[in-house]
């Protein structure tokens, strides 16, 4: 006969294990869960880190021009529905986030809180390279690729790159040729609202920025901040090839076509090709003055 303390030992030794190997199970699966939580999806255009799947795809659709959810009232399309939605906002007009400095409305929290950075001055992200700051982390992010050289954002029509996401939405409405802005003086039409803007200051003769270090003033705070690199000596463009550094994002482009050897910008008159447009167009008016009546006649 089995003696009944050394099978009450047996048994809770069994238990025991039983209960250590549902334990590891159960930790085994807390782990795996925790790990499927914390999965990072990459894009393999630009290596930007996504948790999901999903978003991974919306994402992918900024690289590819897809815009599958469309506005049926203006027909405008957007890369994921949350931005459908946001949008027709738009429609109603109505909008519920009011800037207590400017009295200016916004139809998300996240757009106000952006735009009282202006009000405040805060930059608190810095460029490691040139020491140039930015108020939000995507416009570092965007200036970094200005010294790296990485475009990550490609035009699905032309193959045209762009360091970030809102330069390709712009260059995108160049294959539209939808140009809705039409000057009041002259009836040049422009895609984009801030283009008319600029371009009517031509008529006005509106000079309203002005650089400190030598007083001159300029149309646009684009043309301003590119003058005032003279004073500064900043050198924020490198080369990808070697180690000059431009002042100029075209200087820094026009130097790199020496390395290149690429010649995109080609005369439809005698085949010659160029590294720039510039030199072109250059290029372009030996043959005017070789031949005045024909431009003559062509411009007419």
């Amino acid at each position: 006969m089995r003696d009944p303390e050394s099978c009450r030992i047996k048994h809770t030794q069994d238990t025991q294990q039983q209960t250590e190997l549902m334990e590891e199970n159960d930790e085994s699966e807390v782990e795996e869960k925790h790990h499927e939580k914390h999965k990072c999806f990459t894009c393999t255009q630009c290596g930007k880190s996504l948790r999901s799947k999903q978003s991974l795809e919306i994402h992918m659709r900024m690289h590819t021009g897809e815009r599958p959810f469309t506005c049926n009232r203006c027909g405008k399309s957007f890369t994921c529905k949350p931005n459908l939605k946001l949008h027709l906002k738009v429609h109603t007009g109505k909008k519920l986030f009011t800037c207590e400095q400017c009295g200016k409305t916004f139809m998300q929290y996240s757009h106000l809180k952006r735009h009282m950075q202006i009000h405040t001055g805060e930059k608190p992200f810095t460029c490691d390279e040139c020491g140039k700051r930015y108020p939000h982390k995507h416009s570092l992010k965007s200036h970094t690729r200005s010294h790296t050289g990485v475009k990550p954002f490609a035009c699905h029509q032309c193959s045209k790159t762009f360091l970030g996401e809102s330069g390709l939405k712009t260059h995108l409405k160049v294959h539209t040729e939808e140009k809705p802005h039409a000057c009041s003086v002259c009836a040049k039409s422009f895609s984009l609202l801030p283009y008319l803007r600029k371009h009517e200051k031509i008529h006005t003769g509106v000079r309203a920025h002005m650089c400190f270090e030598c007083d001159k003033t300029f149309i646009s705070a684009y043309s301003l901040k590119r003058h005032q690199i003279i004073h500064s000596g900043e050198k924020p463009y490198k080369c990808s090839y070697c180690d000059k550094t431009f002042s100029q994002s075209t200087n820094k482009k026009t130097h790199e076509a020496m390395h290149s050897g690429e010649k995109p910008h080609t005369c439809d008159q005698c085949g010659k090709s160029f590294a720039i447009k510039s030199l072109l167009n250059r290029h372009v008016r030996t043959h005017a003055a070789e031949n005045p009546d024909q431009h003559s006649l062509k411009s007419l």
